[in-house]
């Protein structure tokens, strides 16, 4: 006798379809079938009756499956994100079996009053929020509450934005936990997460922690989610579909009764707006923090030069920020004002010197560095906006003795590579670190004096709703590496401090100004959903745009904010175009959604991202 099923194959956009099987199989158990000759994986949707068509059999069980935590997440982001249960099955790991053991973890932080005071708070409230100043003992209070669920036989995950914080982070549960934790991220090799998922299905490892990817691993009794640096958009997915793993771990802990903790010292207004918060001011170790507003365009110059040097007397460390990679981020022609722009991208190509090479950080475009101007065939070329690399070698210029590491995506290629910078850095052989926005994390170090930020006050200017709260959150987490143990300096440069001077240290006061400005318009108060429309002929691309805005216009609750040509017209050859919708529910939304998905088109719904 056959059975019927619809089967979803994993990872792949299209809709479940229909295969016969001698044997009766289970939902969401994992099989091998063949599509277009291919063997290839899939999950059982569900049993149907036979169908009045010729249907292939099932090849292989594979006696793997999804837990209950997976399937339901699995069919919120299919629901929320409109996509193919088989592309949101293709997020998750699968698993054989589970082995439950016992553990008791004996070792616990000593928490400050007001720390236990929180703790308190988090304990009577399934979802809260912990506003905690940087350095007031967050750390610690996630720590207190993972060691009570591990000794009551539960799982933990600690979610962290970016994998830069992981070799710390890791080391800081290690000491408590021992070999109860794994740490998942995308460096981690395949032969790791192989062992990884295999101690973990032994029950050997209790807590995982890592980057967004971690959420979707196979727990089984899953009982507290820590959602460490809550505010970051690093949480959000920048390839369909476009999920937020931080609201993600909101909704599951809501469906399935498990405790979430969002720890941040700059929260999002979205988190401040929804979840009970306990405010944790101070910090945990006594220190001063001073602040100097250097309003001057963006490079090293006297004031600069002096903080450094007598940081560098005092045998202390110090970091300087620029959202800049390369060594410059422009190459502009002085006499007729172009810019030597990538062929594929309508973005100017950014100059490494040590590759001697023109390079696009979209598309991965490369070429050699030109000697003369391609449009007007002068050779007044200037270099333009200075870059993390170009800052390095001028540092290294006026500080020869001083040992100075560069942090951003260009050098960070591997997991190996940045334990080891943060490794040498801890142990001051490291004097001064120049990087991108990876130098926020939590990265907790004792013996920096001296944080420099510029070029930040260039964000203000975004095209996002959210700009003036990622500029004045991103130079508050990067500020909040100098002076953890005692005095410390901070040093804004640009042409707008105005704005940095009002609010540094006034998060609270920044959140009540926001939300005024928001208000009926932008979240935590009305939803939105960005549609984009990409195709390598431009007028199918504005086709297609008309097309989806024709079937929007009659829809109700539902407000077009605008349409057009993306901030970044063109990636990698495909021309842009976007549409950007307003609601009060997400239901409107999700019915557009389907609508731009029906036209070949990516929704984004709660984006964070506008270019």
């Amino acid at each position: 006798m056959n059975y019927y099923y619809e089967i979803a194959i994993i990872g792949a956009n299209l809709a479940p379809l229909t295969y016969e099987s001698q044997c009766v199989l289970n939902e969401f158990e994992i099989v091998t079938i063949k599509l277009r000759n291919k063997a290839q994986n899939g999950c059982i949707i569900k049993a149907v009756p036979k169908p009045d068509f010729k249907t292939l059999p099932v090849i292989e069980r594979l006696n793997l499956t999804f837990t209950q935590l997976q399937i339901t997440l699995a069919k919120f982001i299919s629901y929320y994100y409109t996509c193919e249960i088989g592309v949101s099955l293709g997020l998750f790991e699968p698993f054989s079996h589970y082995d439950k053991s016992k553990c008791s973890f004996i070792k616990a932080p000593n928490l400050s009053p007001l720390q236990l005071e929180a703790a308190k708070f988090i304990k009577k409230n399934p979802i809260s929020l912990l506003f905690g100043d940087t350095g007031s003992g967050k750390s610690e209070i996630y720590i207190s509450l993972i060691r009570e669920y591990l000794n009551l036989g539960k799982q933990a995950l600690f979610l962290m934005p970016e994998i830069s914080l992981t070799p710390q982070m890791q080391e800081r549960l290690e000491a408590y936990f021992g070999d109860s934790v794994g740490v998942w991220h995308s460096k981690i090799t395949p032969k790791k997460k192989q062992n990884l998922l295999s101690e973990f299905s032994q029950g050997k490892i209790r807590l995982i922690a890592g980057a967004r990817s971690a959420l979707f691993l196979p727990f089984s009794d899953l009982g507290l989610i820590v959602v460490d640096e809550e505010h970051d958009e690093s949480y959000k997915s920048n390839s369909d579909p476009y999920y937020n793993a931080k609201d993600l771990a909101i909704y599951i802990a809501n469906k399935m009764g498990i405790k979430c903790i969002l720890g941040s010292a700059t929260p999002s207004l979205n988190s401040y707006a929804k979840f009970p918060n306990f405010r944790l001011k101070g910090r945990f170790y006594a220190s001063q923090k001073e602040y100097i507003y250097d309003h001057s365009p963006t490079g090293l110059n006297e004031l600069i030069l002096g903080e450094i040097s007598q940081a560098l007397q005092a045998k202390k460390q110090v970091i300087i920020f620029l959202p800049t990679r390369a060594n410059f981020k422009f190459l502009i022609c002085q006499k007729c004002g172009q810019s030597m722009q990538c062929p594929y991208c309508s973005i100017a190509l950014s100059l490494h010197k040590k590759n001697r090479a023109m390079r696009c950080h979209y598309c991965g475009f490369a070429c050699m560095i030109p000697s003369v101007c391609a449009q007007c065939n002068s050779d007044m070329l200037e270099s333009r906006k200075i870059g993390t690399s170009e800052l390095v070698a001028q540092i290294k210029e006026y500080f020869p003795l001083a040992n100075v590491a560069k942090f951003d995506r260009d050098e960070i290629t591997t997991q190996k590579k940045l334990t080891t910078l943060l490794k040498n850095f801890n142990e001051y052989k490291i004097d001064i670190i120049v990087g991108t926005q990876m130098l926020s994390k939590g990265h907790d170090y004792h013996n920096v004096s001296l944080a420099i930020i510029m070029g930040l006050d260039e964000h203000l200017d975004y095209s996002d709703y959210q700009a003036r709260s990622k500029s004045l959150a991103l130079a508050m987490q990067v500020a909040g590496r100098a002076g953890r143990a005692n005095y410390g300096r901070v040093i804004i440069q640009g042409l707008k401090c105005e704005f940095f001077a009002e609010y540094m240290d006034e998060f609270d006061r920044f959140i009540a100004d926001e939300m005024a400005v928001r208000e009926g318009l932008y979240p935590p108060f009305m939803r939105l959903l960005r549609i984009k429309i990409e195709d390598k002929d431009e007028s199918k691309a504005v086709s297609k745009m008309q097309q989806i805005l024709g079937k929007l216009k009659s829809m109700a609750d539902l407000e077009i904010v605008g349409y057009g040509k993306c901030i970044i017209e063109l990636i990698a050859s495909k021309h842009r175009y976007q549409i950007l919708l307003r609601s009060a529910t997400h239901t409107p939304l999700l019915k557009a959604s389907k609508i731009a998905r029906d036209y070949g088109a990516l929704p984004d719904i709660d984006p964070v991202n506008f270019s």
